[in-house]
Parts: structure tokens; sequence; C-alpha cells
């Protein structure tokens, strides 16, 4: 074994397509959620939205840990040039889709790239540069995250918008061509540029480990990830019940995992080994990724949902609206990155990133329909600020603790452990919510709005169930809400009615549309005020985690000592 000396010039250029690769994964996530209604009203297919979602979700979740080792077995350069063609021929497929199907499959196929990308991005930080150089790296990356978090609702909002473009005009098939070029360019860039950085022994692939963790980790998913919406047609046909069928879930999720932890220790080369878990730092940084990601993760998502219930704002707008929180996260994580990188000391941004995080986040359940914007940016630059204190810096104590033939296990082991978190929190916060509207709102029937909506064929021709929690929420959203108000008054306008009827059904509708918004607005609100609660609550565990663990100190060198093996 002998090290590999890169110039600073091309650690540049590789650091560069790897975050332009990174960029895209990272975009992906926002702007495709801003497409769905587009998307699925395109190919007729609401019943099928949330497998969109979850197909990508599944194989990302699953890919993450696998690609991690796979990375330390056979190199970075060839996982990443691997990850880098499967996110641009699937991104090209994913727009070239003609029906619901093949865009659900090809989305799978998606997120098996972007798995395979998040999980050597972090990771080739550490092969290219020592310890103490990875700071500032780790802080760009973080930033790359917020810079996608704002643009992706933009771009996502505008190019379904039908905008003409060099002679073209624009349609929702735009936001997955718009990965090609990118993705060409980073992996002529890698290729050119990036060394193998592989290890010298014979690779041992764990088969059966691999499989095991795949089914555990993709029946999780499916049981906590719209469950109800992907199984409809089974429990139908079978007369199960959701909670059995949950309970069979779970079963084999424990099963499975535990069937995955006895292979691990019988394994030549196990997926992950169980010999981490020993070391300290790495139980309490995965326990802190784990309660971030239910905690912080599960509930952000409902802030850009509370932006359009509660302030009225287009999808595009709500999008906006996040840009206090994300120049925090920019702002932190670069100037956080280069104090590391100068004095080697990462435990105290750990420390105060958390305790400010989650103190946002309760702050964040202060709000409320009066509450005015302000207030909310104030509290997201704040949150912003420790977020980007605290994630970059989760990679850099992580990949300290171990030696560089693990760093591929133990970065992908962060995003794994937080990414679980995450899809939990979703579920648990995502049923509060449907319990907290369903109790406030009761049946729909009751509702005189809902009522006079089931004679309105643009409403049942959308929306098949007027009872279910996201289209009594959908129903509520400013575009929504003015294009039902438009068609009734159109047909109130054009039926045989006197003008004085006419004018009075119109005023009847009306007032009913405007008591309907504001009773979803307040539940909407009280139930949010629950979710951001609790979700502090869950943060602050991981502050406790944070302080437990025992700072090393990182390792100086030149910038231009590349510690990957060739």
């Amino acid at each position: 074994m002998h090290h590999h000396h890169l110039t600073l010039r091309a650690k540049l250029i590789i650091m560069l397509s790897v975050m332009a690769s990174l960029f895209l994964v990272a975009l992906d996530q926002t702007i495709v959620s801003t497409a769905l209604g587009k998307i699925v009203e395109d190919l007729n297919a609401y019943s099928s939205l949330s497998w969109i979602v979850t197909a990508y979700l599944l194989t990302t979740t699953v890919t993450v840990p696998i690609a991690g080792k796979l990375s330390d077995l056979f190199g970075r350069r060839i996982l990443l040039l691997s990850g880098v063609a499967l996110f641009a021929v699937s991104s090209l497929l994913c727009g070239l889709s003609g029906d619901i199907n093949h865009l659900i499959l090809w989305r799978a196929v998606q997120g098996i790239g972007s798995g395979i990308i998040t999980a050597n991005a972090f990771t080739i930080i550490g092969d290219l540069f020592e310890a103490r150089e990875r700071g500032r790296w780790q802080g760009l990356f973080g930033a790359v995250f917020g810079i996608s978090s704002v643009i992706g609702p933009l771009l996502g909002g505008w190019l379904t918008d039908s905008h003409s473009l060099f002679g073209l005009v624009t349609t929702w098939h735009w936001i997955f061509w718009l990965n090609v070029p990118i993705a060409v360019v980073a992996f002529t860039l890698i290729t050119i540029f990036c060394p193998p950085l592989k290890h010298a022994h014979e690779p041992k692939v764990d088969y059966l480990g691999a499989g095991l963790l795949t089914l555990g980790l993709a029946t999780l998913v499916l049981a906590v990830d719209n469950t109800k919406e992907i199984f409809h047609g089974f429990l139908t046909s079978s007369g199960w019940s959701l909670a059995n069928l949950r309970m069979a879930m779970a079963a084999t999720v424990i099963v499975s995992l535990g069937l995955f932890v006895w292979r691990q220790m019988k394994a030549a080369e196990p997926i992950m080994p169980l010999r981490f878990f020993k070391n300290r730092n790495f139980s309490l940084l995965m326990g802190v990724a784990t309660l971030f990601g239910a905690g912080f993760m599960g509930s952000i998502i409902y802030l850009t949902q509370f932006n359009q219930q509660v302030f009225g704002a287009s999808p595009t707008k709500s999008g906006l609206m996040l840009v206090p929180m994300v120049v925090g996260i920019m702002s932190a994580s670069i100037s956080s990155g280069q104090f590391i990188s100068k004095r080697g000391k990462y435990k105290a941004f750990m420390q105060i990133g958390i305790i400010l995080a989650t103190a946002m986040v309760g702050m964040l359940a202060t709000l409320n329909p009066e509450s005015s914007y302000l207030q909310e940016a104030i509290y997201m630059v704040l949150l912003g600020i420790g977020l980007g204190f605290v994630m970059p810096v989760m990679n850099i104590a992580v990949q300290n603790e171990f030696s560089q033939k693990d760093l591929g296990v133990a970065t992908s082991a962060i995003q794994l452990f937080r990414g679980l978190g995450s899809t939990i929190g979703i579920a648990v916060f995502g049923a509060m919510l449907t319990s907290g509207l369903t109790s406030h709102i009761g049946n729909a029937d009751n509702s005189a709005y809902i009522r006079s909506l089931k004679n309105n064929p643009v409403v049942t021709q959308k929306f098949s169930d007027l009872n279910d929690t996201n289209t009594l929420l959908t129903l509520n959203m400013p575009d929504v809400r003015q294009t039902i108000r438009k068609s009734t008054v159109q047909a109130i306008n054009q039926g045989p009615a006197t003008e004085a009827e006419k004018s009075k059904q119109n005023s009847q509708f009306i007032a009913s549309q405007n008591e309907y918004t504001q009773l979803v607005t307040h539940v909407f609100s009280e139930s949010l005020q629950r979710i951001f609660t609790i979700a502090a609550i869950i943060m602050a565990a991981a502050i406790g985690l944070v302080f437990a663990t025992r700072e090393r100190e990182l390792k100086a060198s030149e910038a231009h000592i590349t510690p990957g093996e060739l």
C-alpha cells in the first residue's frame, strides 16, 4: 500500500463534481414534491401519488448502507460513477415515462443511484483529505443541501407551470431531464480526475446480509410511509385491517433485522460490523442521528404546509419562505467548517448546535394563525444556525473514530440512521396530524362546504374520498380553493335561477368556503403546535447524547496529502 498524492487543483475538481452529484440528489427531494400534483393530474393517477415518493425513498434507504460497504471493498470511484450514471439514465427515463407504472419503476431505480451517491459523497472527503481538512468540505456539503431546499420548490414550480425555454414549452418532465446534463459533466470530471482510491485485499460481499437488511429496511419503510394508500387494493380484496397488516410487517422487520444481526456476527466482511457499536462515540452519534432525524426532519416538512395553510402561500412561495433557515444553515456550516479545520476541535459546535436547534423547534410550537412571518423567520434563522453547526460535524466526528478501510460503512451509517429516524418521525407526526384534524373536523359531511362540493364535477373528478385528511387539507390550498370558487360561481351563474337568487347562492358558497378555511387553518395550527412540541422533546434527548461524546482532536496535515489508498 502507498499513498497517492493529488494536487489541490485535482482535488477541487473532484470535490466540485461530487458536490454537483450530491446537489442533484438533494434537489430531487424538493423539486419532485412541488410537481407531484401536476404529474398525477397529467397521468391521471391520483391513487398512485404516494408511490412516486415511496418508491424513491425505499430504494434510497436500502441502498445507502450496502453502497457504503461496497465502496470500502471496491473503491469509492467506481461506486460513485455507477451512482451518477444510474441517476442520469433513470432521470431521463422518468421524464420519458408515459404512464404511472413506468414512472414509479424508474423512480425506484433513481433511488438506487441516489443512495449510492449519498453514501459515497460524504465518504470521499475522508479519502481525499486528512481529518482536520475535512471540516471545511463537510461544511460546504451541508450548504449544498441548504441551497437545494430553496432552489427545488422554485425550479419545480417554474418548470411545471409551462414556460418557454429554448423555444420549447416546459412541463413536469423537465424536472427529471434537468438532471441529465449536470450528471454527464460530473461523471466526465470524476472519470478524468478521481484516482481509483481502492483497497488491495480480495473483496468478499455478504450477499445474505445485504438481502436480510434490504428486506428489513424495505418492510419498515412500507410499514410507516403511506401504508394505507399503497396497500389499498390488497386491504380491500383480502379483508385485512390496516392494524393487522402493520403487525405482520412489524414481525417481518424484527425477524429479518434479527437474522441480519446474527449474520453480521458470522460474515467475513459484514455490511455493518457489530464491533462499530463497541465504539462509544459511534453508538452515541448513531443515537443522535436517529433522534435528530425523527425530531427535526420528521417535523420540518410541516413548516412548508404551515406556510401554505396559514399564510395562504403557493407551493413556490412557501419554499421561498424557508430562505432564512437556509441562510442560517449555510453561514453556520461553512464558518464552523473553517474553524474546525484551523483548531481541530468540533464538540463545542455540536453542543451549541443541538441546543439551539432544539430550542428553536420548541419555539416553532408557539406559531399560530395570528403570528407574523417575521416571528417565523427569526426562529428559522436561529434554527438554521443550529443545524449548520450540528449536521456536518457529525460526519467529521464519526470519520475521526475509524481507519480508512472502514470510512464507507461508518459514514453511510449516519445517513442510514438519520434517514430511518426521519421516516419514522414523518409517519408518527403524520398520524398525529390526521388524528388532530379528524377529531376537530369530524365527519366531513358535517361541513356545509364539503357537502356542496359533492355536486362539483371539478372536485369529484380529482378527489375520490372527501373524508380523507390529505384531501381536506388540499381543498384549503390557495390555488385549489381559487379553482373551486371559480368553477362553483361559474356553475351558479349559468343556472336557471334569478339574478337575486344567484347572488345569494354565491354569497352563501363563499361564506361557507371562508368558514371552512378558518376551521382548517386553526385546527392545522393546533395540530402542528403539538407536533413541534414533541419534536423538541425528541431532540432534547439527543442533547444528552451529544454531551456524552468524547472529543478526539482532529489530526492536522497538509492539504495536498491524500489519505485514501491506491
